[in-house]
């Protein structure tokens, strides 16, 4: 069986948090559908083959399912997400004013990683290690 995982995620302000995520992630848009009310109904950023779907938080019979980090009081899940130069986007993120949760560092299993929590609090893994190219 073949599967692909595609984290998502609701933000407060979604076009702001679009704009924010490609300017300092890199990320960009690969399909972003307005809901008629300034918000975004659902998104889908890419940044190399990677992909995350994000939308505007709502209280429907879907929304009131997945909140958004700041109603969570913090994160249920987050994105790793692979990268060549982990320094890079950590400058990047920290400008932007991005609270880093850790530092870039070496890994005892391989790889650099940082993570860092975006405006709206949802928390970001940047990492050089990949699992699946990664000798066991």
């Amino acid at each position: 069986m073949s599967a692909i995982i595609i984290p998502t995620m609701r933000y407060h302000d979604a076009p702001k948090m679009i704009e924010w995520l490609c300017e300092n992630f890199g990320f960009s848009r690969h399909l972003v559908v307005e809901d008629g009310q300034d918000g975004i109904a659902h998104a889908q950023l890419v940044l190399g083959n990677a992909m995350v779907m994000l939308g505007s938080a709502r209280d429907d019979a879907f929304g009131c399912h997945q909140k958004t980090a700041t109603a969570l009081g913090g994160n249920s899940q987050s994105a790793y997400i692979v990268v060549a130069d982990v320094d890079l986007i950590c400058t990047r993120a920290r400008a932007a004013g991005a609270e880093i949760v850790m530092e870039p560092m070496d890994q005892s299993y391989g790889g650099r990683v940082f993570s860092c929590l975006d405006p709206e609090g949802q928390l970001w893994s940047f990492g050089s290690y990949n699992p699946w190219t990664a000798e066991h």
